[in-house]
C-alpha cells in the first residue's frame, strides 16, 4: 500500500504484486525460506535475517543464511523475540547487498514457507525496490496445507503445527531454525496427505474439486429427513477417499437425513466416517490425523463413534 494526497485527504492505493502461484502440492525439489523482520509491514519495517535451505527428495543439498543490518537500532522487543541483537547486526551487510545473493540462491526453485505470503511479500518488495526484480517463483504455503489437512486444529501458526507433530520449537524466530522446522512440517504434512487420500495426486485432485466445498455450506432437503436414522441431528465428519461416493455426495446425503456435516473432528463430533480405501490401513496403525484425534476424544469419554464407509452405507440404506 502507498498513500497519495487528494484535496487535503490521504487515499490508500493498493500496489499489486505480480507474485508466483500459491500451489497446493508436494514437490520433491524446493527451497524452504524464512525471514526475520522488525515488524509486519514491508513498507515500514526491515528484514534483519534471511535463510534458505534447498532440499531434493527430502535431503538437504545446500543452505544460505545471513543477518542484515537495517541501518537503525532494533528495539528490545524484537531482540527478545528473535534473539537477534544490535551488536549482532552492527557489522552485517545492508539489505541492498544481501538480497540479490539470496535471490540467486533461490533461483527458479519452488519456494516453501509457513504463512508464505508474509515472507514472499517482504522478499518481493525488497527485490523490486533494490534491483527492479519481480519475485515470481511459485510457492507452497504449509499454513494453507495444514488448514486443509489438520482442520481440527484451532490455530495453525508454526508453533501450533510443530507441537501437533511433536517437534521442538523453543528456538523459533531465528530464520534457519524456522526453515528447518518448516521442512519437517512440510514432509509430515506430505505423509498425512498420503494417509488421508492414498496418494498425493488424489489429495491434489480433491483440493481442486473441493476448493469451494465447505461442510457448513451443504444444505439438506427437508423432504428427505429421517428422524429415526442414527445420523439424524448428529455431527458427522468424513476422512479419506470414499470408494463409492464423492465426498460432496456423502455430505449431501448426511444433510438430507438431518445430520450435521463438519470439516474437522472436535468434541462435538458424533461420527467419524472413514473411506474404505483408508479403513483397513488405519485400523492397522497407519492412522490419519482425524482418526487419532477421534480416538483421543473417545478415550476421554466423548460420545463419538468411528464408522467404516460400508457401515455408513448401511446407515443410509444404500446397497453396494
Amino acid at each position: 500500500m502507498f498513500e497519495i494526497k487528494l484535496g487535503g485527504r490521504y487515499k490508500k492505493e493498493k500496489v499489486q504484486r505480480e507474485k508466483g502461484r500459491n500451489i497446493l502440492d508436494f514437490p520433491n525439489e524446493y527451497v524452504v525460506i524464512d525471514i526475520e523482520t522488525t515488524g509486519l509491514d514491508s513498507k515500514y519495517d526491515a528484514i534483519i535475517e534471511v535463510a534458505g535451505i534447498r532440499y531434493i527428495d527430502g535431503v538437504e543439498k545446500e543452505r544460505y543464511q545471513e543477518l542484515i543490518n537495517p541501518q537503525y537500532p532494533i528495539d528490545s522487543f524484537i531482540s527478545e523475540l528473535t534473539g537477534i541483537t544490535n551488536e549482532m547486526l552492527k557489522n552485517a551487510r545492508f539489505e541492498n547487498e544481501v538480497m540479490n545473493d539470496f535471490y540467486s540462491f533461490i533461483g527458479n526453485s519452488i519456494v516453501v514457507a509457513h504463512n508464505a505470503h508474509f515472507d514472499i511479500n517482504f522478499v518481493y518488495d525488497s527485490l523490486q525496490k533494490n534491483y527492479d526484480i519481480k519475485f515470481d517463483n511459485d510457492f507452497v504455503d504449509t499454513l494453507r496445507i495444514s488448514r486443509r489437512l489438520l482442520s481440527e486444529l484451532k490455530h495453525h501458526k508454526l508453533k501450533d503445527v510443530a507441537e501437533y507433530f511433536n517437534f521442538e520449537c523453543s528456538n523459533a524466530h531465528r530464520a534457519t531454525f524456522d526453515a528447518e522446522l518448516t521442512f519437517k512440517i512440510f514432509e509430515s504434512l506430505r505423509e498425512v496427505a498420503k494417509k488421508e487420500y492414498g496418494t498425493i495426486q488424489s489429495f491434489i485432485k480433491f483440493c481442486k474439486k473441493s476448493s469451494s466445498l465447505n461442510a457448513k455450506d451443504i444444505v439438506g432437503d427437508t423432504s428427505k429427513i429421517q428422524v429415526n436414522n442414527l445420523l439424524y441431528d448428529k455431527v458427522c465428519v468424513l476422512t479419506g477417499k470414499l470408494e463409492y461416493m464423492t465426498r460432496k455426495e456423502a455430505m449431501q446425503t448426511i444433510a438430507d437425513i438431518g445430520g450435521i456435516n463438519a470439516n474437522g473432528v472436535t468434541k462435538k463430533t458424533n461420527y467419524l466416517i472413514l473411506g474404505n480405501f483408508d479403513y483397513s490401513t488405519n485400523v492397522k496403525g497407519n492412522k490419519s490425523a482425524k482418526l487419532r484425534k477421534a480416538e483421543k476424544y473417545i478415550l476421554e469419554g466423548q460420545d463419538l463413534q468411528i464408522l467404516s464407509e460400508n457401515v455408513f452405507y448401511d446407515l443410509i440404506s444404500i446397497k453396494i
